[in-house]
């Protein structure tokens, strides 16, 4: 048996986020969070290739508050096997030999549970190394699930034991710290959204967001790329402290943005009636990190003719795609990451090195005990206005 946050599916919790959460807030974590720490049995490791894991830190993503908060949309519904345990960015120790591995090692984890981890034969994704893509998340020997945290099988990183399968684990380098390792995934979904920007030799670049999306997507676009100007959108002081650590150029107020993007580019701002603002002319290439229909309106908005938008934040509403037609921009996502980048290693292998050579001394500023997850999710609710980059969960301490 062990102790874990686990996710159940409830109709009543969920509309009552939905019709409340915005003028309620504390119902989202509260009395409306279909979320409760109960003892339950070990996931088991009985197939080939798989182990046990006991994790030591558990990160609060994004996509977990907006699951929590019933702000994720509806799609995804077909993709998950309730009830199941959350958290997939994790450092954890095997407590298993797993093939190379042997137990006792220190690993991170890619969390996409792909062909090779379900049985089956490799779709078309996997066979090409995009395991990001893969077309088999809800078959073969594991219950639905688009990734670990999100599968009734495999268990998470919000409880006491979870199980991989060998071909999401990397062994974390020796010397490198736990608080630096947990931020391995999101670093390397952050490498993936680089690379798959495609900038060239100093082309300029928006990132709109400052939460550990938007500063983990200025680091790597700084350290992988050849950007010229980054612009930064942030609403908080340590957010913009922290974008320009990472490697912004300039950083603008949400309120700033079209002033700030005209003046650094000398494009034209039209004003429609009753509509939002636009530029002809603007960045090349901009990355929505928020996903929020005011960012991706802004983002579409401040784009030239022919550049590229990036959309890296799970997007929760609709947004008005009259640029993307007007001024022929390229519409692109980037979920998770891949094995196959254009820098021909694996994300998560820039990841590990980016871990261990960026400022990330404080990212994870705050650490709870699973007993306290209330405080937590409250907490990681409002990091930007705390300071706060990642919060996490220690599950050695729960």
């Amino acid at each position: 048996m062990m102790l874990a946050l686990e996710m159940y599916r409830s109709p009543a919790k969920f509309l009552a986020a939905k019709a409340m959460g915005s003028r309620i807030p504390s119902l989202l974590t509260g009395p409306a969070a279909p979320l409760r720490l109960v003892t339950i049995n070990e996931p088991k490791a009985d197939k080939e290739g798989w182990a046990r894991i006991r994790p030591i830190l558990s990160g609060i993503c994004g996509s977990d508050l907006g699951m929590v908060t019933g702000h994720t949309k509806l799609y995804f519904s077909a993709m998950v096997s309730m009830p199941f345990v959350p958290g997939h960015e994790i450092v954890g120790e095997l407590l298993d030999d797993c093939e190379d591995l042997p137990k006792g090692t220190r690993v991170v984890m890619d969390s996409v549970l792909t062909c090779a981890a379900r049985g089956v034969e490799p779709c078309d994704g996997c066979s090409s190394g995009h395991f990001n893509r893969c077309d088999r998340i809800t078959v073969g020997h594991l219950a639905p699930g688009l990734q670990t945290g999100f599968c009734q099988d495999t268990g998470g990183g919000w409880g006491n034991v979870m199980v991989a399968h060998r071909s999401q684990l990397y062994a974390v380098p020796e010397g490198l710290s736990d608080e630096r390792a947990v931020l391995a995934e999101p670093l390397a979904c952050a490498v993936h959204t680089a690379l798959k920007a495609k900038v060239e030799p100093g082309q300029s670049v928006l990132v709109s967001g400052a939460g550990a999306v938007g500063l983990f997507a200025t680091l790597a676009l700084r350290e992988l790329t050849q950007a010229g100007r980054i612009t930064v959108v942030a609403k908080h002081a340590k957010q913009r402290e922290l974008a320009r650590a990472f490697g912004a150029s300039d950083v603008v107020a949400p309120d700033e943005v079209f002033r700030g993007v005209r003046r650094a580019t000398g494009a034209f701002r039209l004003k429609p009636q009753a509509a939002k603002e636009f530029l002809l002319g603007g960045v090349d290439i901009a990355v929505d990190a928020v996903g929020s229909k005011d960012s991706i309106d802004t983002v579409l908005r401040v784009t030239k003719a022919g550049g590229r938008v990036v959309l890296s934040g799970m997007p929760s509403t609709g947004a008005d795609l009259s640029p993307v037609w007007f001024r022929e921009l390229e519409l692109t996502g980037t979920y998770a990451s891949s094995r196959e980048e254009p820098n021909d290693r694996p994300a998560f292998e820039t990841a590990l090195e980016l871990a261990t050579t960026a400022p990330l001394d404080g990212i994870v500023g705050a650490r709870y005990p699973l007993y306290r997850w209330r405080e937590a999710l409250d907490h990681a609710q409002s990091a930007g206005r705390l300071g706060t980059v990642k919060v996490a969960f220690d599950v050695r301490a729960s």
